[in-house]
């Protein structure tokens, strides 16, 4: 396959994301997808996360897998490893909370629950747990009315007894972890449940769900997490079924939470009407499509950078991404409803001392009648242009 390298769109502890341009698509490949790269010798999370994507294709609430390949820098010789990812345009979750001022309505709330539930029961009927769930990894597709779930690099087979060499370390973000991933390193769909929970709270709230938690205090909350009897804060703006929702989840004794399974059955994103309700709840967050259908579908105006498809040794630079830039068709948008100039000039008495004449009436050209018309207009201009005298620079 041949294709080009674009903008960073995102990066990670494995290594760089950038969009990827197809240039004879093949094997029913997309023209943009996004390609996560990494140094070949450290390539181990993408193989994996490659290996778990393909164990669960076919769910269309998990982001699709389109192979990979291996690349060279032509200047340093270095070997990369390149992952193909289905393109997301419309970012994350997060991102959609930071443009709808930092959290959702309920209905909203309810359909992109269901969306990740059901990605989740995939996720876990195929024995896996996805065990890093949250608001970064799950992306927003169709319109913004649903979501898809990405980064499943740290998945694990739920029957898969934990490495020794991974005994002294944690898998997942802390604010997300449950309390037996934190007290006992045990790793599974239930521990996907507990993420989900905290998921869902912050979508309602905007802010995470462990209240009064500080980032620079790691150990403090991995002992409310793992040690205490301390839950995640239940938002109190929710519904009594949203509530009821979430106390599901928060449960600290792993065999007593509830499924995704059971969750889908639950009435507070089981009935049907509100998830339609939802739909236009959820689009007026985000404007952009799953799959871009042309390059204004992208969130920047993005070309190729180099006609091959190597990877160049800039590959690797940290560039953070403005995951909030407007993409070109909102900016057109915009363009084209700003209010016109005003050409005309204000209504004062002084208003034409204010404007400079740059072409002389046609009865005054008539007036030369042996010269030429230009030759008349470049000879008359001088006289005619004025301007105001406190228009003019000072002189110092």
């Amino acid at each position: 396959m041949e294709w080009s390298s674009g903008a960073v769109i995102g990066r990670g502890s494995f290594g760089t994301v950038r969009l990827a341009f197809v240039r004879r698509p093949e094997d029913n490949r997309p023209l943009v997808m996004a390609v996560k790269s990494a140094p070949l010798s450290t390539s181990d999370s993408l193989r994996h996360e490659e290996s778990v994507l393909s164990d669960l294709r076919c769910c269309p609430h998990l982001v699709r897998c389109f192979g990979h390949d291996v690349t060279s820098d032509a200047a340093s010789g270095a070997q990369f490893y390149n992952l193909f990812l289905e393109y997301v345009a419309g970012g994350t979750l997060r991102d959609v909370l930071d443009r709808c001022g930092g959290a959702l309505r309920e209905p909203a709330v309810r359909r992109y629950a269901r969306s990740i539930l059901r990605a989740l029961d995939r996720v876990h009927s195929g024995g896996y747990a996805h065990c890093d769930l949250k608001l970064q990894n799950i992306l927003v597709a169709s319109g913004g009315a649903d979501v898809k779930i990405a980064d499943l690099g740290l998945a694990k087979r739920i029957e898969e007894e934990i490495d020794e060499r991974d005994r002294g370390s944690m898998r997942g973000t802390p604010l997300y972890m449950s309390p037996e991933s934190v007290a006992r390193r045990e790793y599974g769909s239930p521990g996907d449940i507990w993420s989900f929970g905290c998921a869902v709270a912050e979508m309602v709230t905007g802010r995470p769900a462990w209240s009064g938690s500080d980032d620079g205090d790691a150990w403090g909350l991995m002992f409310r997490i793992g040690f205490s009897d301390e839950l995640p804060e239940i938002p109190s703006k929710l519904s009594e079924e949203g509530k009821d929702f979430l106390s599901r989840c928060f449960v600290k004794d792993p065999l007593k939470r509830w499924t995704a399974e059971m969750l889908l059955q639950h009435p507070f994103i089981a009935a049907e009407e509100d998830l339609v309700d939802a739909a236009a709840a959820c689009t007026r967050c985000s404007s952009t499509e799953s799959s871009p259908r042309s390059v204004l579908g992208l969130p920047q105006w993005l070309s190729p950078r180099s006609p091959s498809g190597s990877v160049d040794s800039s590959l690797m630079e940290s560039v953070a991404p403005d995951s909030r830039v407007s993409s070109p068709s909102d900016r057109i948008r915009e363009l084209a409803m700003m209010q016109p100039p005003r050409w005309s000039s204000p209504s004062t008495s002084s208003s034409a001392d204010s404007w400079i004449d740059v072409r002389i009436s046609d009865a005054n050209l008539k007036s030369e009648e042996p010269k030429h018309q230009t030759q008349a207009l470049l000879e008359e201009m001088p006289s005619r242009i004025r301007r105001r005298d406190d228009l003019r620079p000072e002189r110092g």
